[in-house]
């Protein structure tokens, strides 16, 4: 169960956020709050959702998406939900290139396969990056600095009662699962992370890479890979990805002093494929933005703790208490903070959770609703209405 001493630092976060002039409700819609964009509820095929984003870059470097529906091209193909967490370092062009064309290739391997499997997610991420390292290598020459953009990826997608997780980077899924005592909530981590910081990874960083011993440094306590960025796996970082673009004009922080002659990240990601059962009441996507400040178990406890509208914001608004408490200083002067700045004190921040309804999960037919919504676009924000 949730402490009283954290329900207690965090509740006066979650008073209801003023809506904009020009918000609007309605599924496949959000509302503006300054820096916050959020869609409080909505309905998508396995049962409810919320959403919510947090801007603390100049430019806001995550892309999430929602889509509920066909997930290959054909009509008679699968349906379901498809949930995409896309976290981007360098620059937002890797996570918007993938917002824009990975559930794409995921319905195109869909519809060769005749069906979702794991071997289909694997292809429709290299898929996806090959199609954005072909982006770099057009742009190189008037856009050198996109060669350092890239992403984590976290995807969800929930088909014929089974669910499917794959994960390139350190983006996290957390499981509520109802345990024997009905008022007992376990938080379940179903993603594999890809951080340096995690001895497993540093591990098989060292496996791949036998001959460097300067694959992984410990960096002013903090453990890099090549002593620039702490993920193992993305899709972009093309710098670190394609030796022709390890030089000029790229900026010398990112650029390697010595030839490298294989990639050092990777893009495949980790999956997980499970049956799901009537006892998982729902799950929680997010960047690590969230997971910095909030435990799994302090997650899920919130979720189940609280009504279901507005959720998303409320564990965004749990995070910012906790950064701010951090830094000693009060949340409503955290929220004066403008972009830019804000990072210093937290990072961006996505979530989404969808509650799972193991009625429409299990149905043999399809009968849920068509929805697609974009949680960060061109701009700052831009939603795809259904």
């Amino acid at each position: 169960m949730v402490s009283a001493t954290f329900l207690k630092i965090v509740s006066p976060c979650w008073k209801p956020v003023a809506e904009s002039e020009n918000s609007s409700n309605g599924e496949g819609s959000g509302q503006v709050d300054e820096l916050l964009w959020y869609q409080d509820s909505g309905h998508q095929g396995s049962g409810e959702f919320s959403m919510a984003v947090v801007q603390a870059n100049s430019q806001l470097e995550d892309h999430s998406q929602l889509e509920s529906g066909p997930l290959s091209l054909h009509e008679s193909g699968p349906k379901g939900t498809f949930v995409g967490i896309y976290d981007g370092h360098g620059g937002p062009e890797a996570a918007q290139f993938v917002n824009q064309h990975l559930f794409d290739n995921i319905k195109k391997f869909t519809t060769e396969s005749y069906g979702m499997s794991a071997d289909v997610i694997a292809k429709a991420f290299l898929a996806t990056e090959e199609e954005f390292l072909s982006l770099v290598k057009q742009q190189w020459l008037r856009k050198p600095q996109i060669a350092s953009a890239g992403s984590c990826c976290l995807v969800g997608i929930i088909c014929s009662g089974m669910l499917y997780i794959a994960n390139a980077g350190d983006s996290r899924v957390v499981l509520g699962r109802l345990g024997k005592n009905v008022k007992e909530f376990k938080a379940i981590q179903l993603s594999n992370e890809h951080n340096a910081s995690i001895e497993s990874v540093r591990k098989e960083l060292h496996s791949l890479h036998p001959d460097d011993p300067q694959i992984v440094v410990l960096k002013h306590k903090v453990w890099r890979v090549k002593g620039i960025i702490q993920i193992s796996r993305s899709i972009g970082d093309a710098y670190l990805k394609k030796a022709e673009f390890n030089r000029e004009p790229l900026l010398a922080k990112f650029r390697l002093p010595e030839p490298f002659h294989k990639p050092i990240l990777k893009a495949e990601p980790t999956i997980l494929v499970q049956e799901l059962y009537s006892e998982d009441q729902f799950l929680i996507f997010a960047s690590d933005g969230l997971w910095e400040h909030l435990s799994n178990q302090e997650a899920v406890d919130i979720v189940h703790n609280h009504p279901r509208n507005g959720i998303a914001k409320k564990l965004v608004s749990a995070a910012l208490c906790e950064a701010a408490k951090k830094r000693e200083m009060r949340y409503s002067d955290l929220k004066k903070i403008d972009r830019g700045v804000r990072r210093h004190f937290h990072d961006d921040i996505t979530v989404i959770v969808l509650f799972l309804d193991s009625y429409m999960i299990s149905r043999s037919s399809w009968d849920g609703p068509l929805l697609s919504v974009k949680g960060a676009g061109g701009g700052m924000f831009q939603n795809a209405d259904t």
